[in-house]
């Protein structure tokens, strides 16, 4: 298992810096992570730092809360691969699929693999900790259905993150059609591993650094 290809290194705080930004991408560089994983704003940002890398830049759509429209996401998302992401990590609409609304879900996460135009691996954000099971299954079956290239548990901005048994289920749904993401709540190199048993292929952490050099973290997203 190589540790650090499992891992978008992260930081989506609000109040994060430029420079802040830019230690995340030297960072990233230096332990080969898969990608940064960075708010829209700062997408050209980190693009420009890690260029000649093999780093890949992800950004959230419609994050945190996936309730902005169809069109707004596609916009986001092709913005954001214009200023040079290869990744998104976009929320699902919550609200949509716990009315029910089935065919707006996946038309939802569709506009958004569309945008992408294969430019971009797109990673469907379900927020496990405020979905049941039948609806966690459905969110993933959507995801699978519109053509989505992985999905993933948390924001880490919700009432929980990544659990063993939800990324447990999650693969089980998706089998090897699709990826699957655990962020939210892996603060060490135990968590990630028992992650990547239960069938996560891609970490999502703020304490990347800290996980590879075997320290223990307290919080963090």
């Amino acid at each position: 298992m190589n540790t650090a290809k499992m891992i978008d290194h992260t930081l989506l705080k609000a109040e994060a810096t430029k420079e802040q930004i830019v230690k995340l991408c030297e960072e990233a560089r230096e332990y080969g992570f898969a990608s940064v994983c960075v708010n829209p704003v700062w997408v050209n940002t980190a693009a420009e730092e890690l260029k000649g890398s093999d780093v890949k830049v992800c950004t959230v759509i419609g994050f945190p809360l996936g309730a902005s429209t169809a069109a707004v996401k596609a916009a986001e998302t092709a913005d954001a691969i214009q200023n040079g992401a290869g990744e998104v990590d976009m929320v699902l609409s919550i609200g949509l699929l716990k009315s029910g609304s089935e065919e707006a879900v996946e038309a939802d996460i569709r506009a958004v693999v569309e945008a992408a135009e294969s430019k971009a691996i797109v990673k469907v954000i379900i927020e496990t900790s405020l979905l049941t099971e039948e609806e966690k299954v459905r969110a993933c079956e959507l995801s699978l259905s519109a053509g989505a290239d992985f999905v993933k548990t948390s924001t880490g901005f919700s009432t929980g993150g990544a659990t063993v048994k939800d990324v447990t289920l999650m693969r089980k749904v998706v089998g090897d059609k699709a990826g699957v993401k655990a962020s939210g709540g892996i603060r060490d190199l135990n968590d990630l591993r028992a992650m990547a048993e239960a069938g996560a292929n891609r970490i999502g952490a703020s304490s990347g650094v800290k996980i590879m050099n075997g320290e223990a973290v307290e919080g963090g997203y």
